[in-house]
């Protein structure tokens, strides 16, 4: 693991207490107005019986997915999300680092009829966890990913690499958290590179905004 990536699961223990009070508090405008309705529409459009939520954080979208008769399972790497997650009812959650998924070190369940990573997928080496996500898909199930938009954050610096976020204008104490910025070209090529292919690529924006709030694609086994 290089420096960054630990320094990145390091912070999520940092931040967990923060994460969960802002999501909870709804903290997050582009959360708020955009984001969290389009992975559920976006989840909702597949129909799917059951679903991973690949780094589910405190659970909101296990609980937003359960009401609408949704089976679904969560995996996250910081025990303090999960002990969030499972208090506020869901109980259908694992405690696993990535590189312990990557390799098939968890049971974590299979056959999932779809996978979801909303603005999870924030280290370098994404291709070894997303062919073990491909994995445990059944067959005709995808993928599908919410993350930053790679046009509306590279701050003029549109190339693979290490950035920073200070969760500056967000309440609470947090601590940075370094993050891997990728291109849109890398992006497809990862899921290309992981046996998956594109199959719908959306950009969630508010009608207010001049800019896309994320990236959010849709990939199924190839």
């Amino acid at each position: 693991m290089s420096a960054p990536e630990s320094t990145l699961l390091q912070s999520w223990h940092d931040n967990a207490q923060a994460w969960i009070e802002a999501i909870r508090s709804g903290a997050i405008e582009s959360r708020r107005q955009v984001t969290d309705q389009a992975i559920l529409l976006a989840i909702m459009g597949r129909q799917p019986e059951r679903v991973l939520d690949l780094g589910c954080g405190e659970g909101w979208l296990l609980r937003a997915l359960a009401e609408r008769g949704i089976e679904a399972v969560g995996v996250d790497g910081d025990a303090t999300l999960i002990d969030a997650a499972r208090t506020a009812g869901t109980s259908q959650v694992h405690v696993a680092s990535y590189a312990a998924l990557a390799e098939a070190q968890v049971d974590i369940g299979r056959d999932y009829a779809l996978i979801c990573a909303n603005f999870s997928l924030l280290h370098q080496d994404i291709i070894p966890l997303m062919a073990a996500m491909n994995a445990l898909l059944a067959p005709g199930g995808a993928l599908v990913i919410q993350t930053l938009h790679p046009w509306a954050v590279a701050a003029g610096d549109y190339q693979d690499g290490w950035r920073e976020e200070t969760f500056a204008g967000i309440a609470g104490q947090w601590q940075p958290m370094p993050w891997y910025f990728r291109t849109l070209s890398s992006w497809l090529n990862a899921l290309d590179m992981a046996g998956f292919r594109l199959t719908s690529l959306q950009e969630p924006q508010h009608p207010q905004s001049a800019v896309p709030q994320s990236l959010l694609m849709i990939a199924e086994r190839r």
